[in-house]
């Protein structure tokens, strides 16, 4: 569960290191997101001389999260913490060339077909 002002780490090559949520995309009033959402975040910490910088506003989708998410088939998975990938523009294509770590199978399902396409493991 993704709240606003929740920090998530990004698990991509873009230079952003943290990124802090300020709205869950997908309602007027919606106030958790959760693996496949995407939200609104500012970047806290970032590499320098790289394509994202501190303080920008970007688009980002949630790819892992430690609170448990139960599946059709009646299993859960959860992960050790929460990450995103950052979205280039308003469009569902990842920013960087390179995702690390592992991705929800979610993330697929609900239409990331090129950021689950450049995950190292799906699961």
């Amino acid at each position: 569960m993704i709240r606003p002002r929740t920090l998530l780490k990004v698990a991509d090559n873009t230079g952003a290191k943290v990124v802090q949520c300020i709205q869950i995309l997908g309602g007027s009033k919606r106030r958790y997101g959760k693996v496949g959402d995407v939200i609104v975040a500012t970047v806290k910490e970032a590499e320098p001389r790289k394509e994202v910088k501190k303080h920008d506003v970007v688009r980002a989708v949630i790819i892992r999260q430690k609170k448990e998410i139960k599946r059709r088939d009646g299993s859960y998975i959860r992960f050790d913490d929460n990450a995103c990938v950052i979205l280039d523009g308003k469009s569902k294509d990842p920013k960087g060339g390179k995702i690390i770590g592992p991705v929800a199978l979610e993330v697929k399902e609900k239409g990331f077909e090129k950021v689950a396409g450049l995950a190292e493991e799906l699961v």
